[in-house]
């Protein structure tokens, strides 16, 4: 019997996650649940796609994720399962929910989940609540054993499945661009898409001072200068600074305080960030003696 994993927008100030428990158990009251989370905000499938990616590789082989951040639930997007090239699994609507996982390359095969006959019994005349009738019930089942992946439908071409746009990070020179991928919620850091691998390719290293610029819009919205260090205790409390985090893509932070509402800063494909090492001149333009 494997995990069964749950994420959601739905909260927790009422029963909408404790039903979806309450489904697996039916199938199987041995089977072990487990959240993800239950906050995601609301309708934002980028934030489910990236969560997945932050959390799937990390759980064992044959772990069951039901992901349902479902703005179209009723209308004819698909309920789809793909199995990864480490072997979890993943059940949700095709709405762009695999986005990250499609992009890295790790959905190795995909089935359509039939949403009239693979469903909760007794719930065919229910058409908004698929988290609990469809993907927490066809999760179940796959997790405890009841049924295999092969059997949850007809296998679809990976190429069809829903994503949504995302840009790629670049290396200029010395120069660094990419995207605010999504926020470290709760201490407010910039999760960045640029990885460890592009700033190796520059002559950046720990302990050096970069020019870090955002904007949104093509509006500037922050720029200043900042270390690049290993850990947060190489800067004072209250100070900037750039890191690698546990995806090991670059992150921007101020020790002990939340970047994000400090500096009013989102994420998405609209929220640019550019990082470039300096020079002497301009840590004498930001009195910034090394």
């Amino acid at each position: 019997m494997n995990t069964l994993v749950l994420q959601t927008d739905f909260g927790l100030v009422d029963g909408a996650v404790s039903a979806m428990h309450g489904v697996a158990k039916q199938v199987n009251r041995q089977l072990e649940v487990s959240d993800l989370t239950h906050e995601i905000p609301q309708y934002d499938i980028w934030s489910a796609s990236y969560r997945l990616i932050q959390t799937v590789d990390y759980w064992p082989k044959g772990t069951v994720f039901v992901s349902v951040v479902d703005p179209g639930v009723g209308s004819h997007r698909r309920s789809v399962g793909i199995r990864t090239v480490h072997g979890q699994i993943v059940i949700t609507p095709d709405n762009g929910t695999l986005t990250h996982l499609i992009h890295r390359g790790e959905v190795a095969q995909a089935r359509n989940i039939d949403e009239v006959k693979s469903r909760l019994p007794h719930s065919q005349e229910s058409h908004t609540f698929h988290g609990r009738d469809i993907y927490a019930y066809n999760g179940a089942r796959l997790a405890s054993g009841e049924i295999t992946f092969e059997e949850l439908g007809e296998v679809i071409d990976v190429h069809t499945l829903e994503m949504l746009p995302i840009e790629e990070p670049a290396r200029n020179g010395e120069l660094l661009s990419g995207t605010v991928d999504i926020l470290d919620i709760r201490f407010g850091s910039l999760w960045t898409n640029i990885p460890l691998e592009l700033l190796k390719e520059t002559a950046i290293e720990s302990g050096d001072y970069v020019f870090v610029s955002i904007h949104h819009n093509g509006k500037r919205v922050y720029q200043n200068v900042m270390q690049f260090v290993r850990s947060f205790a190489q800067v004072e409390i209250g100070e900037p600074l750039v890191y690698v985090n546990s995806l090991t893509n670059l992150g921007v932070a101020v020790n002990q305080d939340s970047f994000s509402k400090l500096y009013n800063i989102g994420y998405g494909s609209d929220w640019k960030i550019q990082i470039k090492q300096v020079d002497n001149i301009v840590l004498e333009q930001y009195n910034i003696v090394v």
